[in-house]
């Protein structure tokens, strides 16, 4: 599965970004798909997720501010972020899962201004 992601950009802090990932394959059939991020000098960390047949799953410290979603129109899983903070600043990746493979997009830099 190839990852095609975009919507990163600068915003100030209060503002909202949608992240979109583009997928190669039919996402119908993807089990997992998601967002991870990566700030500076921390691990990469799970950010939010959609699961066919379970409840999307949301790091704690963005519960209540970004969304997960699945666009079939356009193939797509995307992350409507809203509140963002400083804190929020990472460069996000978009995830898949397919049966064990994991496959990742390229990364998007969001970075938020105080």
């Amino acid at each position: 599965v190839q990852l095609q992601a975009s919507g990163g950009g600068l915003v100030q802090a209060g503002g909202s970004l949608r992240l979109s990932c583009a997928a190669s394959e039919n996402i119908e059939r993807i089990a997992v798909m998601g967002w991870y991020r990566q700030a500076p000098g921390k691990q990469r960390e799970l950010v939010a997720a959609d699961h066919v047949e379970n409840a999307p799953t949301y790091a704690d410290s963005v519960k209540g501010r970004f969304t997960i979603s699945r666009d079939y129109a356009k193939n797509s899983v995307d992350l409507q972020m809203k509140y963002l903070q400083p804190e929020d600043t990472a460069v996000y990746y978009c995830h898949s899962r397919v049966r064990v493979v994991d496959f990742w997009g390229q990364g998007t830099q969001v970075t938020v201004s105080s």
